[in-house]
C-alpha cells in the first residue's frame, strides 16, 4: 500500500444492527464519495465545511442504494491526519457490502 492510497472499511462490527459506518481514509476520500453520493441540500462534498455532516443518497447511476449521513473531516484535522469520510448507513449486511463494494469500484478506477 502507498501512504496516499484511499482505503475503505467497514467501521462497525459486521452483522445486523440498526446503524452501520463505513469509513473512507486517504487523500482522494472527499473527491471519490462525492460521485457517489448526492446531497439533499445540493452542496458538494468538497465544498462542505470540515467535521460536518450531510444527508442525502448514495446512488450507482440512478439506483439508490441507501439514504445516509456523510461526515466529513478535512485533513490534517483528523484523527488520521488525512482526508476522512464516514458514511452512517441502514445496518443491513447487503447495504453494507453494496456500499463498500461501489466505493472500491470507484477507488480503482482512481488508481487506472
Amino acid at each position: 500500500m502507498i501512504k496516499t492510497d484511499t482505503i475503505i472499511a467497514l467501521a462497525t462490527p459486521p452483522g445486523i444492527g440498526a446503524i452501520s459506518v463505513i469509513r473512507l481514509s486517504g487523500k482522494d476520500s472527499i473527491i471519490i464519495s462525492n460521485k457517489l453520493f448526492k446531497p439533499l441540500n445540493n452542496t458538494d462534498l468538497i465544498n462542505q465545511n470540515t467535521h460536518t455532516v450531510s444527508l442525502g443518497y448514495i446512488k450507482d447511476s440512478d439506483i439508490t442504494i441507501d439514504k445516509v449521513l456523510i461526515s466529513v473531516f478535512k485533513a490534517p484535522k483528523s484523527y488520521t491526519g488525512e482526508n476522512i469520510v464516514e458514511i452512517s448507513c441502514h445496518g443491513s449486511v447487503f447495504i453494507q457490502q453494496k456500499i463498500i463494494d461501489l466505493f472500491t469500484i470507484v477507488i480503482v478506477q482512481a488508481l487506472l
